[in-house]
Order: C-alpha cells, then structure tokens, then sequence
C-alpha cells in the first residue's frame, strides 16, 4: 500500500462516520511494511514494555527498534486526554512515533524531533498533503532503521537505571492509589490467599 492508497483508505473509514481508533490500524500496518522491507509489525503486542502498551511495537530480527501510540483520526495530539499516557512513553521509549494516522510526531529520547501530516480533514474528507510524502517516507525508514543507546559507562547506566526507578514508581503509586478508591487488594500474595 502506497501513501495515495493508504490516504484513500482512511478517507472512506472516516467517511463511514463508524470507524474508530482501531479500524485504521490494518491500513499503517500495510503502509508500513511497503514502505520499509525487513521489519514486523505488531498491532496490539502484550507485555513489550514495562510502561504500558503501544498500539504497535516495530522489530528487526525480532528486536524492539520503535513503538508507535494511535489515536482516532483527527485526535488532539497535545489533548490533556492523552497526556499521561504519552508522557509515560515519552520518558521510557527512545523512539516512538504518536499519531492520529494523518498527523505524526516522531519522539527520541524523549524529545519530539519530527512532526509532519500526511493527510488534513477537510469538512467529512480525508485530503492528502501529497507535497510532504517523501518526506514522511524518510522520515519512516530513519524510525525504522534506528539504534539503541550503547552504554557506555557506570555514569549513563546509573541515569538510565534511575529513570526506569522512576517509571516503576509512578506504575506502583497509581496501582496503590487505585486499591485505595476500589477498597481492593491486586497484590499478589493476596490473591494466592485467595486461591
């Protein structure tokens, strides 16, 4: 599928005035493996990461290079809908792409390094922004092609380390905080006692 088909797709989703975040998901999919050769792409992977779960993990030789998050078609990307959640992945996934499948920011380290839209909602359509194609092709294959962080000294694994302390904690205080409002106990020796 090629962007001119991967637009008109989306195009006749949205006209459906039915689909939602999910039904788009198969047509990046298929964008995504034409545009790149040698990567899988998972929709919907279970336990890839320690912050949750992207829609989509990328691999290569069945290695994690990049996650992406999707949202509905015409999505506020800077919503405080989404905010905790994508600044969760922000902080724990060096190469993430956001998007609402027209609009893509592209995240290294934490740091948005590229935005660009493929496609604007013009009235009930989907119109192509064809004149940043290409560029959303290479900016596909560098996302694709990217490189983990080499550690290289005790300095950098500590900083590393402390971040992923730090997620850790924000993941228990809201389970904490969640037993707390529900009166309910999702420990685990607490359910191998009620076993």
């Amino acid at each position: 599928m090629n962007l001119h088909s991967y637009i008109k797709q989306v195009n006749i989703r949205y006209n459906s005035g039915i689909s939602g975040e999910h039904a788009y998901r198969t047509d990046l999919e298929n964008l995504l493996r034409e545009l790149v050769s040698g990567i899988e792409v998972t929709n919907e992977p279970e336990k890839v990461t320690d912050c949750g779960n992207p829609d989509f993990v990328i691999t290569k030789e069945k290695v994690p290079i990049g996650y992406i998050e999707a949202k509905d078609v015409g999505s506020d990307l800077g919503s405080k809908e989404f905010k905790e959640q994508f600044d969760r992945y922000r902080k724990a996934l060096d190469n993430l792409i956001l998007t609402d499948y027209l609009h893509f920011q592209f995240v290294e380290h934490g740091k948005t390094v590229h935005e660009i839209r493929i496609g604007e909602i013009e009235g009930k359509s989907v119109k192509a922004a064809g004149k940043n194609f290409a560029e959303f092709e290479n900016l596909i294959k560098n996302f694709c092609a990217f490189v983990g962080q080499t550690i290289t000294s005790p300095a950098k694994l500590a900083e590393m380390m402390a971040a992923k302390a730090r997620l850790l904690q924000n993941i228990l205080e809201r389970v904490i905080t969640s037993d707390e409002k529900t009166r309910e106990n999702t420990s685990y020796g607490s359910e191998r006692q009620n076993l």
